[in-house]
């Protein structure tokens, strides 16, 4: 029987465990253990039922275009228990001098493609308008290299569009910030409609008529996906659902790897003073992690792992009577850019953007602090954390009344960051890795942070080693082509 451990219990590690257990079950002869260094499965993903509330530590959806992301839910039975968001209360604010200005219609990420809007914005000055309508002119540029994305925005729309659309923007999703994120890595197909169009604004109307075209095509019936899914019983829902089919005793809890060796006979961890043999690996923990478990083994493999940068945050989430938020703005939230300096990046208002998540008394708010920008917020004490957001909400919301609940959740390094040079960086990875059998990689340091690229990951982690033992991956596991 071969044996593979999985080292780390993310959403990547358990999705690497389904695919090993229910090869073991079609009749593969395999067999998985999984060691999770805390007391805990799921990683990041985190909820809990409160004061009648469903509260989300971590991740509170996914997108829903990226569709691995619900095929894996629905192989667990949870289809009907997919949601989405409430798009049509979907509107979100940048705050600009402590002023909430909604994000204009029909922009798509930073590019407009709707004229009107563009024009009444409050947003942008008239010299960055002046500059997007001019942008349309743009011509095929020269080979810029890997470019960060505020690079790359700059050139199209102006410094002003950095600050207060592309940077808040990506500190929302990745922690980060425009002037150290790769275009290439992050925004592929913006990259590639400069190349095809030279104008980022042309090249999205193109998208956008096209679009249009399929949409028509599927009939007067057709329903967009909204833009987030999620599920009934929140993100953990689906973390519970995989640990049912898991057999109990292949879990290992507050069981941390201490070295990992390799030899010709396959691999030896050290877990607790022990030494344990299997055929295979899945390094299912941040690149920092496995850099240091893999650094006797390949010194090129453990510096680029240990290159990976990543940014740490904070979430509060606050429980409030719905009446002592009558007087918010409609809508998901709102993002802060740092010329704001204040300490709260984003905020959501989880009653609005998912209404089940609270009855119909009471509010949920998640505040986001922390991120490349501001890493010294984890160095506060949960008292000064909580004062700091009080402080702010009541500057910019005016909201001076106390919440019933309040938690606050950090998470140290758990993000990683696709600076310029990463596409270079993973490829040398994934070579070392193709120079040692048996192992294989999964997280969201490689191709994709979200959810369902986590999944993906590590599904094809776990597949790359059921392939190299000659064991077919059974029906529903299969690779989705990420890695």
């Amino acid at each position: 029987m071969k044996k593979i451990a999985i080292i780390g219990a993310g959403v990547s590690g358990l999705a690497a465990a389904t695919v090993v257990e229910r090869a073991n079950r079609a009749g593969g002869d395999v067999q998985f253990t999984l060691f999770e260094r805390s007391d805990r499965l799921g990683g990041v993903m985190v909820t809990e039922r409160i004061d009648d509330c469903l509260v989300e530590a971590g991740p509170d959806s996914f997108l829903s275009e990226k569709t691995y992301g619900a095929d894996f839910c629905k192989t667990f039975g949870l289809g009907d228990q997919i949601i989405g968001s409430n798009d049509d209360e979907r509107k979100t604010y940048i705050v600009v001098n402590n002023r909430m200005i909604p994000i204009p219609d029909g922009l798509m990420f930073m590019v407009p493609t709707k004229i009107l809007p563009t024009i009444t914005t409050r947003l942008f000055t008239w010299g960055t308008k002046i500059k997007m309508g001019l942008e349309i002119f743009s011509r095929p540029p020269g080979d810029n290299g890997d470019e960060t994305v505020g690079d790359l925005v700059r050139r199209h729309y102006g410094q002003e569009v950095v600050e207060r659309l592309a940077d808040p923007l990506l500190s929302g999703v990745y922690g980060g910030d425009a002037d150290n994120l790769s275009v290439r890595a992050v925004l592929p197909r913006f990259a590639e409609m400069e190349r095809n169009y030279g104008s980022l604004s042309r090249g999205m109307l193109v998208a956008r008529r096209k679009m249009a075209q399929m949409t028509k095509k599927m009939g007067p019936n057709y329903k967009p996906r909204p833009l987030f899914s999620s599920l009934k019983d929140g993100m953990q829902q689906v973390v519970d659902a995989v640990a049912e089919l898991l057999p109990p005793d292949r879990l290992r809890l507050n069981a941390e790897v201490k070295s990992v060796g390799r030899d010709a006979g396959g691999w030896t961890l050290t877990v607790d003073g022990q030494s344990q043999r299997f055929d295979g690996i899945v390094v299912a923990t941040p690149a920092h992690a496995a850099a240091r478990l893999l650094g006797s083994m390949n010194a090129t493999l453990s510096e680029d792992l240990g290159g990976v940068p990543y940014s740490s945050s904070v979430t509060v989430a606050l429980i409030y009577d719905r009446a002592s938020l009558a007087h918010m703005p409609p809508g998901f939230g709102f993002l802060v850019p740092k010329t704001e300096n204040r300490r709260i990046r984003a905020l959501t208002f989880v009653h609005n953007k998912f209404p089940h998540r609270a009855p119909a008394d009471k509010g949920i708010i998640r505040v986001f602090l922390g991120g490349t920008a501001d890493e010294g917020v984890l160095q506060l004490d949960d008292a000064e954390i909580l004062r700091t957001v009080y402080r702010e909400l009541r500057e910019l919301l005016k909201l001076e009344a106390k919440p019933r609940v309040e938690r606050v959740y950090r998470w140290n390094k758990s993000m990683a960051q696709y600076s310029p040079g990463h596409i270079e960086r993973v490829a040398r990875i994934k070579r070392c890795v193709a120079e040692m059998p048996g192992l294989s990689l999964a997280g969201n340091a490689y191709q994709g942070i979200g959810v369902p690229d986590c999944i993906a990951s590590g599904l094809a982690a776990a597949n790359s080693l059921l392939e190299a033992f000659g064991i077919h991956p059974p029906n529903g596991t299969a690779s989705t082509g990420k890695s």
